[in-house]
């Protein structure tokens, strides 16, 4: 045994079962073991307090543990149940949803304590927006195929063709989705047990995960709101495509859905990676039309398979309209402005700020060159004047556009999880806005931003949580900061 070892209160692939004491940020659980040294923490991402688990040691310090999670021995007192089938993206769905709103609005105001070092953080919290749905909510689902299942009574793994989700924690094992999961569409999900069983029917097989080798991979499927029409995404490789009829199941799932299948395309993936959208694969219309559209304000959306869109847009109308809030508080610093919209994706927010404020000139810039030919097709497409889109490195498009110089007075900020690097970020800062407004799907690397833009000068003057994913750990945070003299 290693010195480092012998300092420590476990060892890494360690079975402990743990009771679950308490709640951190992320949706981690903490379990606490108590000795004469004092107590040592493990974190158990996916757990409740009240819950007894059996987790694994991934990672272990002397400070503290990480375990995964394997399954939940006793349920927490507060879980209730549910007519839903459970999956790994709702790990919190038996909880009621006023205990979530308690768990996340504490667990993130904590983080900027720490973190972001904003001790006044209580008073400036503004509101928690509500999702409108808290079941049935999404508006994409993507199902993987596997030829190796998991057995819920052995809770072992066994050889069947399997159609739902991946096990927690286990990239080779399928599990069945029978049922309504509570988070897509009753209907689609509901006949997913019928849709396996036209692909068995085929003597096709599914993808076979450590093997690397099958021919059915995922099921995907985009839904709107606005039209509750459905567009589906086979996803297979390409051997023995011959001998599966896609216009037959396209017929198929007519038969099922009817006017509700708005198309059915197929997507070729022969890389051994896990994705469902391969870098050299190809994707082909094989039934209806390849896009839907979704109405968010007012404003039409045209969405194809591999648009970025939110995935709630429900509560993505009450989150944008919290961020046009924040940006119109102070309508002398946007009219007759610039309104830098960075990080912008297909540009709803600059749009629906432009819509919003006539005299602004609103320019959204964003790395993805397919994302800003959405952008400029929404705008067209809901007459949206006075707004520019531009494919650009956020940092290099700041320093080769010296025209903005001082004439920013608002910035909005939606960042991908990771955050905003620090170089980037101090060329945000140089630009001398007034304010920012900040949106972030991922409050922890905002709470870190935060001290940066506090050393620059700018403090938060109101916050919101918006819960765009119940029953999960995700939080989205809409921060307003202005810079002070």
């Amino acid at each position: 045994m290693s010195r480092r070892e012998r300092n420590q209160f476990v060892k890494k692939n360690q079975v402990l079962e743990l009771k679950i004491e308490d709640y951190a940020f992320g949706g981690k659980g903490i379990a606490r073991i108590h000795s004469e040294e004092g107590s040592f923490v493990i974190f158990v991402p996916n757990t409740l307090p009240g819950q007894l688990v059996k987790a694994q040691i991934s990672k272990s310090s002397k400070k503290y543990a990480e375990a995964k999670l394997i399954d939940v021995l006793e349920a927490s007192q507060d879980e209730i149940q549910v007519p839903y089938q459970d999956i790994p993206g709702a790990p919190y769905i038996q909880l009621p949803i006023e205990l979530q709103h308690k768990y996340k609005k504490e667990s993130t105001l904590s983080l900027f304590k720490k973190i972001g070092k904003v001790e006044n953080i209580d008073a400036l919290f503004d509101e928690f927006v509500t999702s409108p749905n808290v079941f049935h909510y999404r508006n994409k689902m993507e199902y993987g195929f596997s030829a190796i299942g998991y057995d819920r009574i052995t809770k072992r793994d066994k050889d069947e063709f399997t159609l739902g989700f991946k096990r927690r924690g286990v990239w080779w094992m399928g599990d069945d989705l029978n049922k309504d999961s509570g988070l897509f569409d009753k209907q689609m999900e509901d006949h997913l047990k019928n849709i396996k069983q036209y692909c068995i029917e085929t003597g096709l097989d599914p993808w076979h995960g450590p093997k690397r080798e099958g021919f059915f991979r995922y099921f995907v499927v985009r839904k709107s709101f606005k039209t509750d029409e459905l567009l589906c995404n086979l996803v297979t490789t390409s051997p023995e495509l011959e001998k599966f009829d896609l216009n037959k199941f396209a017929d198929f799932l007519k038969d099922i859905f009817g006017k509700r299948l708005a198309g059915l395309l197929h997507t070729i993936n022969d890389e051994t990676g896990d994705r469902t959208i391969a870098t050299s694969g190809s994707l082909n219309l094989v039934y209806g039309k390849d896009k839907i559209v979704e109405q968010l304000l007012g404003l039409d959306f045209e969405i194809s398979m591999k648009s970025f869109f939110q995935t709630n847009p429900k509560c993505a109308e009450k989150l944008y309209n919290k961020v046009v809030e924040y940006v119109l508080e102070d309508k002398t610093k946007v009219d007759n402005t610039v309104v830098m919209d960075l990080f912008c994706g297909t540009g709803t927010i600059g749009q629906i700020v432009a819509s919003k404020s006539k005299n602004a000139q609103i320019i959204g810039v964003d790395i993805v060159a397919s994302a800003i030919e959405d952008a400029e097709k929404n705008a067209k497409r809901n007459n949206i004047t006075g707004v520019q889109f531009f494919a650009a490195d956020v940092g290099k498009f700041l320093t080769s556009h010296p025209e903005y110089e001082n004439k920013i007075k608002t910035i909005i900020l939606d960042p991908a999880r990771a955050g905003i690097a620090p170089k980037t970020l101090q060329k945000i800062i140089n630009l001398n806005a007034d304010r920012m407004v900040y949106v972030s799907c991922n409050p922890a690397t905002q709470a870190r931003d935060t001290e940066l833009l506090g050393a620059a000068g700018y403090v938060i003057k109101k916050m919101s949580l918006v819960d765009q994913f119940p029953h999960t750990a995700h939080i989205e945070t809409v921060v307003l900061f202005e810079k002070v003299s």
